[in-house]
This record gives C-alpha cells, structure tokens and sequence, in this order.
C-alpha cells in the first residue's frame, strides 16, 4: 500500500523542483553555445549573446564555465588600438559533446579487415554499406522536387543525431547542404575513402550531382555540399 503524499510533502520539495528548473534550463543554454559554435566555427561573446537573445554579462558567465570544463578556448584577436577580443571555438572535448558513433573501435576493425581481407575487398564492402543507406533513405524520401527530398534529408540526418543545414543559393536554382559533425569522423580519418562513398550516397538519394565544397578531414569545422537543381 502507498503512503499518502500531504500538501506540505509537496510545498516542502517546490524548492528543489525550482533549482532543478534552473539548473536544465542553465544547461540548455551551455548546450545552444557548444551547438553555435560547432555551426560556426569561431564566435565572440557579443556574437552569441545577440544570436542566443542573453545578456553579454550572462553570455561570459557560460563561457567562462564550458572553459573551465575543458569544452572550448578562447584566442585574443587586436582590432585597432582598443583592448583585444576574445574569438571562441569549441575543443576536441567539446566537439566529443555531439554524437560521434564510430571511435577507435571502428577504425581498428577496419584495420583488422584490410589485414585479412585486403584493402580493395574492405574498400567494396563499404562502399556496399553505402549503396544500402542510400537505398534505405530513398525509401524514406518518396518523390517530390529536389527541394522537398532535401528537406527530408536533413530531417533524417538530424535525427541520427547530425547538426545539418540546407539554403537555398540566392540567384541560382542550387543548395548548400552543410553537417557540423560527423559520425564517422574517426573512420574517416584513417580511411578518407569512406567519405567518397557518403558523396555519391548523396548524389544517389538525391538524384543529383554533388559536390564538396568544404571537407573535415582537410581541418575545416564542417563538411559541406553544393547540389545543383538539374
């Protein structure tokens, strides 16, 4: 049998449901910071404070604390004869914050694989698990423009976890896709190829050409993709 639960056992925990409120919502902004400047690359504290609608006192409050915790550093930028500002960016840390399903794990079986297989055998098995994402998102996309299977990709990008975006390129009839994180980037590191595959998994699902405009693997903050509406 339950034991009743009075009106002062609920006023008595109030406070603690408050703090709790505080707390998720103190961590919902840390998370909105990490997720702009995986989107951005490098940001100021002026940036985020406008992009996010916080105060710039509250904005360094936050910065301060993900600095503190190791996710992200700051570089001093002199502009003109004022005092130096601070350029934000996110840390291997910080950039682990976001869904990275493939680790070392991964790259070592692949290793074992080349090892017992050979590279070109590894190389079309991949390229197989490929061919059978591309098959599994058209089912998902149906028909439509360019436009509305692009807007259904991201959707399904996101929810395996990716930070995407698409726009239109204003005067053309073309997109940007652009991902902020990868969850093969370990695999891709020591296997570039994979990446190769992922682009003409693309360019299967969308029934288009592909074509890359901006590469992790190369040091940049994001991969992006330019799709031409043929």
């Amino acid at each position: 049998m339950k034991t009743p639960i009075s009106v002062a056992d609920v006023v008595s925990s109030a406070p603690d449901l408050k703090l709790d409120h505080r707390n998720d919502a103190k961590n919902d902004t840390k998370q909105d910071i990490l997720q702009h400047l995986l989107k951005r690359g490098e940001v100021t504290a002026q940036d985020l404070a406008e992009k996010l609608d916080i105060s710039p006192q509250a904005i360094r409050k936050h910065l301060k604390d993900l600095e503190t915790e190791g996710l992200i550093y700051h570089t001093a930028e002199q502009l003109g004869m004022g005092r130096p500002q601070f350029i934000y960016a996110l840390t291997t840390a910080g950039r682990d914050r976001f869904p990275d399903s493939y680790n070392q794990f991964a790259v070592n079986f692949l290793d074992t694989l080349i090892d017992t297989l050979g590279k070109e055998q590894v190389s079309e098995v991949l390229q197989k698990q490929w061919q059978r994402k591309a098959q599994h998102y058209k089912l998902q996309l149906g028909g439509g423009t360019l436009k509305q299977r692009l807007e259904k990709l991201a959707e399904l990008r996101r929810s395996e976890g990716y930070v995407t975006e698409w726009f239109p390129i204003e005067g053309t009839e073309g997109f940007i896709f652009t991902e902020y994180n990868c969850a093969i980037a370990h695999v891709a590191e020591s296997f570039p190829s994979v990446c190769g595959h992922e682009l003409e998994m693309f360019a299967t699902v969308l029934d288009s050409p592909v074509e890359r405009t901006h590469w992790m693997v190369d040091g940049e903050h994001r991969c992006g993709y330019l799709i031409p509406n043929k």
